[in-house]
């Protein structure tokens, strides 16, 4: 691959170090991840760190921000859509940039989804408040979903664009249910930062406050707590149940990493529950056994049935089978 202007001469030994630079981006901050793209062929692995590594920085100028200024955090937002608007015209600066160029150019990862990554991000530069489920969706979809749509590009499909388009549903429902994993585990250190992403129609209807979320340590000890929390872990465990079969449709060299994936994450919400429900003072964690366990488990499974839903994924919720759509409305 050529890149443009001066680095055409310099451009294998630059991109081992850019490859290299994303690669211990990922490794150092997202375990399960990284042990899990050990099942990917190389290509698709480095593609896969590179988007990491570009969401990880723009996640990481958000949550370094309560010791800044929040216009110094809005123009150091600002600045980074303009080094990927550079990277996508062909301009990349920085071992970052340049990797993202390189996987939006052997992926054709749509810049569309790039745009929808930065703007959920930029929504942490407010107070978190989300009103409703379908409020917090809107959200996820932003930071998570996001990144499941680059993702199926990079790992690909088996079959034409109509199959990718179905994988894309499938992946951004997975999204949905990584970040409410990541919200349920993260109660504690996302109020310390004064955040509280719980659904206030959620709270209300266990007799709970965002304002207690954020302010009583007392909660975790709260039996209405440990009913919401319950409530919101069966919701995420919906999502991933309805996940699940797309990654079916997903390359075979591929399938192995994305349900490692989807399983190292879905493992949190029942260390969640060993935890009693206490995500403010204890962060929950898939201990090294289970993780290996899992990953034992992926490594022996065999090519997974494409769904025969065309149209899914269908969420059951209770006693009801729901569209995403639905789903975003009903739940509540």
């Amino acid at each position: 691959m050529v890149l443009p202007g001066f680095l055409r001469e310099t451009d294998e030994a630059l991109a081992r170090a850019d490859a290299q630079h994303c690669e211990s981006i990922t490794r150092a901050h997202a375990r399960t991840f990284a042990l899990a793209s050990s099942f990917l062929p190389p290509r698709k692995r480095r593609g896969a760190f590179a988007v990491y590594a570009f969401c990880r920085l723009a996640d990481d100028i958000v949550d370094r921000a309560e010791e800044r200024d929040q216009s110094l955090r809005t123009a150091e937002l600002d600045l980074y859509r303009a080094g990927v608007a550079d990277a996508l015209s062909g301009r990349p600066e920085g071992p970052v940039f340049r990797e993202l160029w390189r996987c939006v150019q052997d992926f054709h990862v749509p810049a569309g989804v790039l745009e929808e990554l930065l703007n959920g991000v930029a929504r942490d530069l407010q107070p978190a408040h989300y009103a409703t489920w379908a409020d917090l969706t809107g959200y996820c979809e932003g930071v998570a979903s996001s990144v499941g749509s680059m993702c199926t590009y990079i790992f690909g499909v088996r079959g034409d664009e109509e199959v990718r388009e179905r994988a894309v549903r499938y992946a951004r429902t997975l999204g949905v249910a990584m970040q409410l994993t990541n919200i349920l585990r993260d109660v504690g250190e996302d109020a310390a930062r004064g955040r509280c992403y719980l659904p206030d129609a959620d709270l209300e209807t266990f007799g709970l406050s965002g304002e207690r979320v954020l302010h009583d340590p007392t909660l975790k000890d709260d039996p209405r707590w440990r009913k919401l929390m319950r409530h919101e872990v069966a919701r995420a465990r919906a999502l991933y149940r309805a996940a699940s079969p797309g990654i079916a449709l997903l390359s075979p060299d591929a399938q192995r990493c994305a349900r490692a994936c989807a399983d190292g994450y879905a493992a949190i919400l029942g260390a969640i529950e060993r935890n009693g429900y206490d995500s403010f003072s204890v962060r929950a964690r898939v201990g090294n056994l289970a993780r290996a366990g899992l990953l034992w488990s992926v490594w022996r499974s065999g090519a997974e049935r494409p769904p025969l839903d065309a149209n899914g994924p269908s969420i059951e919720w209770g006693e009801q089978v729901l569209s995403r759509a639905e789903e975003m409305i009903l739940c509540d």
